[in-house]
């Protein structure tokens, strides 16, 4: 097991001969490049050595078992789903984050992409999470399904059932202090209610010992801005639990 410091000395040295390699790559037209998520998983794994000093090992032990979930689900036919997905999107974000976001199913563009919450209501995530001060790297983010449903209709509860395994297994992993659910769907399944969601927002709730606050949708949002105020409110309480875990 390579030391800390050994670790920071390597990234170090991989930035300088990244940065080589861009400039080239720039100079001959090269405009963008595409990452596995081998690399992007050990970035992430540097990233949070340089940045909070989290212990080496419990990071690779959670960046092996995310994987290991990736992994499972790669080719998976466990609903009808599989029929017409593009591409399984399985979730992204800080494998120690407090704070995960869990939506209801990928849509066009997230099926496109294999990312979540890439399209305009994944833009409108990013200004909600930029507005309490956090940044898409600092939560996690996942679906309760990882496929999209035809012509983005709702979930199944077949749907729900093959799949709900899968978040739950990535909750354990990350370990959240607060989850947000995002839509009637994602909070129903987690709460185990068949409440609205207009009756559950507002107010602080738990699963499995884990702080949640359910906000609407934000492609809910879209369609309806004047319940700017509510969301704003949910996500108000949620930066004050936020706060209250990082000031301890």
């Amino acid at each position: 097991m390579k030391t800390k410091e050994s670790l920071l000395q390597d990234f170090r040295e991989i930035l300088v001969d990244l940065k080589e390699f861009l400039n080239y790559q720039k100079n001959i037209g090269m405009e963008g490049f595409h990452f596995s998520s081998g690399v992007i998983d050990k970035a992430t794994l540097y990233q949070t050595i340089e940045m909070d000093g989290s212990d080496t090992r419990a990071c690779e032990e959670r960046l092996t078992t995310l994987k290991a979930i990736r992994n499972q689900l790669t080719g998976c036919k466990r609903c009808k789903l599989h029929l017409e997905r593009r591409n399984i999107v399985v979730g992204e974000g800080k494998e120690n984050a407090k704070l995960f976001f869990v939506g209801e199913a990928p849509g066009r563009d997230e099926d496109i992409k294999g990312e979540p919450f890439v399209g305009k209501a994944g833009q409108l995530l990013t200004r909600i999470i930029n507005a309490i001060n956090l940044a898409r790297e600092d939560v996690y983010i996942s679906n309760i399904i990882k496929c999209r449903p035809p012509g983005n209709r709702n979930p199944e509860p077949d749907e729900i059932a093959a799949c709900k395994p899968f978040l739950i297994e990535q909750i354990q992993v990350i370990k959240p202090e607060v989850i947000c659910t995002l839509g009637t769907c994602a909070t129903q399944t987690l709460l185990g209610t068949d409440e609205k969601i207009s009756e559950l927002r507002g107010r602080l709730h738990h699963y499995d010992g884990i702080k949640l606050i359910p906000t609407y949708h934000p492609a809910f949002l879209l369609r309806n801005p004047n319940f700017r105020r509510h969301v704003w409110e949910d996500m108000q309480m949620i930066q004050k639990e936020y706060l209250l875990l990082t000031s301890n």
